[in-house]
């Protein structure tokens, strides 16, 4: 079976391959500008019926009681995408526009193979812990606790790493017993359209379990927020719409997860190898052209070492191009559409008003007439106060900032609505641990340590958001939990 759409991809409601009430959308590459084809355009009405069959399946079906069902499919779902993977990784190097060598990682395989790990742990999970007998108000009584799915996941998704992030939200939430509605990014449908075709026609998830609805209409995602037969939604985006998510599910009191944004530190300390540290962090900022939230976009160093890390960095980043993501060589793809550019853009702008030195890129690559490419950008002059420095970019610029000493870097570090992930450089093991125990956020790099598994959560703190994605805690956000007592 092929999987690359003849001209139009559709949408999965109810176990059935089914055109958009819309019609359909262009898919576009961000590297070429050309149209690669069509996605199914979904109306409210798709989304209405999509909730239904998995409210359906979720309260008339086994789904939720059969862990043995559930490992079984999700194992046949990851062991017939690898069997796609050749096609499968073209398309989405082509839909978005990310680096190929990414699709051996979290672009593709990465998360794919994620599915054998909900997979397992659906089987091995302690669904019933044993309380033990106690005698409240008298009388004897043996208590448990009992794990129970959640219910329906409305499950929304951005672009930048499509695949990661689709499976990070419906791989625990199945193995867990949830039924889920995927909505995901208008720029990436294929991403999420396809695997709705080798769901349906590939393995043996029930109808209605999983559904999958690419729509151009954005206010889908709110549908979901809003609609009372959803029971959780989890949403990863910017953080100004993940405040409009929560908002939406407070009507009905739903179960909110919440991934969002991020201004990560990379921290290097006085002890440090200045050069590798300031490789790593143009590396870093670089990669999939900046667009994704955990990546360190803001480079600390030693004050007296300012101008040396400037040098190292720039001249890191200049062997750093921004080129044709087909490459095996490119780390820096284009950003995903026009309007990332224009934003990206604007930013570098801004940094230029408010007082900023462009020590290296700032424009678009002179050997590009097509693609929705930015060079990577080092910027330098400002302080933490800096717009460019507080606010998220989303594409290859990296702010230096000097610190006077370890206390220093820490509180420039906390300095930021955000709390989602950072790095830390140096040669002494307490002040290092200083530092990550100082440094408010979810995930914390050492020395180029990389903490990206599927069994390691992953969340924020502050405006970065609400829960953990991945891990056993990320499993059980889709879990509620009921106790027991039967008289002794």
């Amino acid at each position: 079976m092929s999987l690359r759409p003849a001209s139009s991809s559709d949408l999965l409601i109810d176990g059935k391959l089914t055109p958009g009430g819309g019609g359909t959308f262009d898919v576009v590459n961000p590297a070429t500008e050309e149209v690669l084809g069509q996605a199914a355009d979904a109306t409210a009405a798709d989304m209405d019926a999509a909730i239904a069959a998995a409210r359906l399946a979720f309260d008339t079906t086994d789904w939720s009681r059969d862990p043995a069902l559930r490992a079984r499919c999700l194992r046949q779902l990851r062991d017939a995408l690898l069997a796609h993977a050749d096609e499968l990784r073209e398309l989405t190097v082509a839909e978005v526009g990310c680096p190929v060598f990414l699709t051996h990682g979290p672009q593709f395989e990465g998360p794919v193979n994620d599915l054998g790990y909900f997979a397992d742990l659906a089987e091995s999970y302690e669904w019933t812990t044993d309380l033990g007998r106690a005698k409240p108000m008298g009388i004897k009584n043996v208590r448990e606790i009992r794990k129970e799915a959640a219910g329906v996941v409305g499950a929304i998704t951005p672009w930048n790493f499509p695949h990661q992030i689709n499976f990070a939200k419906i791989g625990p939430a199945l193995a867990a017993g949830c039924t889920v509605v995927l909505k995901p990014a208008p720029d990436t449908p294929w991403c999420a359209a396809l695997v709705g075709k080798v769901i349906a026609e590939e393995t043996d998830f029930p109808p209605g379990v999983v559904n999958i609805v690419t729509s151009s209409d954005h206010s889908l995602g709110a549908q979901l927020s809003t609609d009372p037969r959803v029971d959780l939604v989890s949403f990863t985006g910017s953080t100004a719409t993940g405040k409009k998510v929560m908002a939406g599910a407070a009507e009905s009191l739903k179960k909110v997860f919440l991934e969002l944004g991020g201004k990560s530190a990379f921290i290097v300390l006085d002890d440090a190898d200045l050069a590798s540290a300031c490789a790593m962090a143009a590396f870093n900022v670089v990669t999939h052209a900046g667009q994704g939230c955990a990546i360190t976009t803001r480079l600390l160093v030693p004050r007296e070492k300012l101008d040396e890390a400037i040098a190292a960095t720039r001249d890191s980043l200049s062997g750093l191009a921004a080129g044709d993501p087909t490459d095996a060589g490119t780390i820096c793809g284009p950003l995903i559409s026009a309007v990332q550019r224009d934003r990206v853009e604007a930013y570098i702008e801004l940094a230029k008003t408010e007082g900023g030195t462009i020590e290296i890129g700032g424009g678009r690559p002179a050997d590009k007439n097509s693609g929705f490419f930015v060079e990577p950008t080092l910027i330098s002059g400002l302080d933490n106060s800096a717009r460019v420095a507080q606010e998220e970019i989303f594409g290859p610029v990296l702010v230096i900032l000097p610190h006077d000493g370890d206390d220093d870097a820490i509180r420039i570090a906390n300095d930021s609505p955000y709390g989602l992930s950072g790095a830390v450089w140096g040669s002494d093991t307490a002040r290092i641990d200083k530092v990550v125990n100082g440094v408010r956020t979810g995930t914390m790099g050492i020395n180029g340590g990389i903490w990206y598994s599927a069994d390691v959560p992953f969340g924020g703190y502050k405006h970065s958001g609400i829960g953990r994605e991945m891990g056993v805690a990320g499993f059980e956000e889709y879990l509620e939990s009921k106790a027991v007592a039967t008289p002794a």
